[in-house]
């Protein structure tokens, strides 16, 4: 039985090969392309998932009070962790956690590689797996450090790494370290990634920072027992609290901060580390928002949607065709569940075939979607025996209910009625209309998302943020020199190129330069019996001219005031704001009770931060007794390829083990969207293919209404009616399921577009041309879809039509 219905079901699809080809081209596609979102979203969704105890690993941060609302932080003072193991019930386990870079010297090899300096507790609370050396119990000594196999080779190649000593070099010194355990590379959906790891201990700042609790420059880890509940953790540290932060929370009182719900001014709070990947701190709150991968996977299902809606519909359109064969079936004693099964079996020859060559898609087109998204997903993670029987039943399930409508459909025809080839088209027209505007509405949806991600990605690239990032280069001061005698050398070895500008330092860079490194300081001071907040930046002379920075107020850094170098400050606009003076230059920032360095100049705001943040107060500061960390030097805007090679060995003879990593400012700044175009190019990819499976959609229909109507076009024609009337009457139909779909949609696509804006204080208009754009490109594409197919059916010769009839 079960071959007959297979051999049927061949020759019936076989015969009617044009609609098999677009069912099996759209299904092919929207499973090859689903297969592959499926993947990236749970890969985004499986970070940090891999450790044993992920349940219950949490990060802490606080959240202080101010006069403009409650603040949330992450980075936290040296004894806070020991204070919290100390008093804190239901801490199992804690680890601070500082990630820096280090230069790591073995032999002849002098490397910049990524640190994290942690303590003992690190490896027993996070799954690292070791493969060499110790198996347990990892950097019990202060001496000890642990790498990563991919660092080992790196450093000893194909030497044996355990038992090697290594130098780092810690407060301009190489101190000596026992290299004890390789543990296992990072894996991609990791959030903690290191080249290796190095006692907290041993952090250059530890010693002076190891009793005090107003230096906050680290993140804090801890395990809970099983016990033990994250809510309560709130309320157990109060008193830790109460003793060390005292004076902090006077000063929020006095300042005319609000008490929160529970009376307090100052609380810590705990993360679940498998969200610290998904958080941001906004207004005082972590929120957790895992909208982007839930976004793939929901592209993913609209994809698939469409193609099943168009298999759905060109079924059911089809089915007028065959009304004779079930009359036939059923008078020879067919039964409907036979008939059923007959139906259903073309669905699933179908759809199997389908799957197949969307497998065999994805799998060819894997390498440029990783490139195209940025993404580490390989089959390997997800090639297991209950993943592969999920999707299995998954495929199945899409079978039975895509193709199972139709055949339900047809076997629920009388045989009196089959035979006479007379079909209700009334509920059968309700709902393919109905499917073709979800699919329309879909298609507006995804165009209008694309339109206006693209208009704010190309407004957060080109918008004025008050720096030159085209002609400045910045890279890392990387190597074992003084970062400032560094500096000084780079000067000499470019004072005689004309195309080099100017060149400056500072201990943080513009956006994300090639080291993938980003980091900020703040610090807060009190002002006339108030606290004030700023971001700091330690600088080298020529800071402002290299960036083309605009001065407002009093002046810049400069060599001919000797007093400037460790005794003055130069402040931003928004910094001006928060000292509340009417002249700034009046000002100064308070170090202690001796120590008042006066403002000597006001810059312009300028955005040194992303452009989902607000411009906050910073303070530059020019001394040598804090490193600088990155170069800049503004090149002139010809010879642009020949000055960067120019820099590249300037800098090999300065430092020749240091790698060098420059890129231009508007490069480092690109790379800070990369979310954002990440977001956009999945969504632009998925309107793309959906526009596409429409349009394959649409053809099918129209070919088969054209079909079904062909002696009304030629009655049509005889009568006097011209091309227009005819192309109008057959598209006519059409055109109004876009209309419905376009005032559906747009209301849809408008809050959700509006919701998302709200995370750029600087963002687009939100314009109703986005809207109108999206629906009249679906109305062309609609139109020259159908019209091509009804334009030629109404240039046909009427006697030929009438003929065919």
């Amino acid at each position: 039985m079960l071959k007959n219905y297979l051999k049927i079901a061949w020759r019936n699809l076989t015969k009617d090969k044009t609609f098999t080809l677009l069912n099996v081209i759209g299904l092919s596609v929207a499973f090859g392309v689903a297969i592959l979102l499926v993947m990236a979203g749970f890969f985004d969704l499986s970070y940090d998932k891999f450790h044993t105890n992920a349940d219950s690993l949490y990060k802490v941060y606080w959240v202080g009070q101010s006069p403009k609302g409650p603040k949330a932080y992450t980075t936290h003072p040296a004894p806070l962790m020991d204070a919290i193991k100390a008093d804190v019930p239901g801490i199992k386990k804690a680890t601070r956690h500082l990630q820096q870079e280090a230069v790591v010297s073995y032999g002849e090899k002098e490397i910049n590689m990524d640190a994290i300096w942690v303590d003992a507790d690190f490896f027993s609370m996070f799954t690292f797996p070791p493969v060499k050396g110790k198996m347990e119990n990892l950097l019990t000594e202060q001496s000890d450090i642990v790498i990563t196999e991919e660092t080992a080779e790196k450093l000893f190649g194909k030497d044996q790494a355990i038992g090697k000593t290594v130098q780092i070099l810690i407060n301009g010194e190489d101190r000596s370290f026992y290299v004890s355990a390789v543990v296992e590379n990072n894996l991609p959906q990791s959030t903690i990634e290191f080249d290796l790891a190095v006692r907290f201990e041993q952090e250059a700042s530890f010693l002076t920072n190891q009793n005090t609790w107003s230096s906050r420059y680290h993140d804090v880890y801890v395990q809970l027992e099983s016990s033990a509940i994250a809510q309560q953790f709130e309320k157990a540290t109060r008193s830790l609290v109460d003793i060390n932060l005292k004076e902090r929370m006077e000063n929020a009182k006095r300042d005319g901060a609000q008490a929160n719900s529970d009376g307090r001014f100052f609380k810590y709070e705990l993360l679940p580390f498998k969200d610290e990947s998904f958080a941001s701190f906004k207004n005082g709150y972590a929120h957790v928002s895992r909208s982007t991968p839930y976004l793939v996977l929901g592209v993913a299902f609209l994809i698939l949607f469409i193609a099943c809606v168009n298999f759905i519909n060109m079924s059911v359109a089809r089915s007028g065709q065959r009304l004779k064969e079930i009359g036939m079936r059923k008078t020879l004693g067919a039964k409907r569940k036979q008939l059923f099964l007959q139906f259903w079996s073309e669905s699933l020859f179908v759809f199997v075939f389908s799957v197949g060559i969307g497998i065999f898609l994805s799998i060819m087109l894997i390498d440029e979607f990783k490139t195209l998204f940025r993404t580490e997903v390989s089959f390997d993670m997800v090639i297991s025996p209950s993943i592969i029987t999920i999707f299995v039943l998954t495929v199945l399930l899409i079978t039975l209910f895509v193709g199972g409508y139709p055949a339900l459909l047809l076997s629920k025809l009388g045989t009196i009625q089959s035979l006479k080839g007379k079909m209700a088209t009334s509920g059968k027209n309700r709902v393919r209309d109905a499917l073709i505007v979800v699919q329309f509405c879909i298609t507006i949806l995804l165009i209008s998302g694309t339109l206006v991600l693209q208009g704010q990605l190309d407004f957060m690239r080109n918008k004025n943020l008050g720096f030159n990032k085209e002609q400045v280069l910045s890279f890392p001061l990387d190597g074992k020199k003084n970062s400032h005698e560094a500096l000084e050398l780079l000067r000499n070895e470019l004072a005689d190129n004309s195309d080099i500008l100017q060149i400056t330092g500072a201990d943080n860079n513009l956006g994300y330069g090639r080291d993938g490194n980003v980091s900020k300081s703040m610090f807060g001071f009190e002002y006339k019996n108030r606290i004030i907040n700023t971001h700091s930046l330690n600088v080298d002379y020529d800071y402002v001219e290299t960036l083309d920075l605009e001065m407002v107020a009093g002046r810049n850094f400069h060599r001919d005031f000797a007093s400037d170098n460790s005794s003055g400050v130069v402040i931003n606009e928004a910094m001006a704001k928060e000292f509340g003076e009417k002249d700034p230059l009046t000002a100064y920032v308070s170090f202690s009770d001796s120590i008042n360095l006066p403002v000597i100049g006001v810059v312009k705001d300028y955005n040194f931060e992303r452009l989902d943040r607000a411009i906050e107060p910073i303070t530059m500061f020019m001394t040598r007794d804090w490193d600088l960390y990155y170069a800049y030097v503004k090149i002139a805007p010809v010879n642009m390829a020949k000055s960067y090679d120019a820099i590249k060995e300037a800098w090999a003879r300065i430092e020749p083990n240091a790698q060098f990593l420059g890129s231009f400012l508007d490069e480092n700044i690109d790379r800070t969207y990369r979310k954002e175009q990440k977001m956009a190019t999945m969504v632009t990819s998925g309107a793309i293919i959906a526009i596409t499976l429409s349009c394959i959609g649409l053809f099918a229909i129209t070919l088969l209404i054209v079909t079904q109507r062909t002696k009304e076009i030629g009655v049509r024609k005889v009568i006097g009616a011209s091309v227009a009337n005819i192309t109008f009457l057959l598209t006519k139909d059409f055109l109004k399921l876009v209309g419905m779909a376009f005032l559906i949609a747009s209301p849809i696509a408008w809050w959700f577009i509006k919701e998302w804006l709200k995370n750029y204080p600087f963002k687009i208009e939100l314009s109703i041309w986005f809207f109108l754009a999206a629906g009249l490109l679906v109305t062309l594409i609609a139109l020259a879809t159908v019209g091509t197919k009804t334009v030629k059916a109404a240039t046909q010769n009427p006697v030929k039509s009438l003929r065919m009839e």
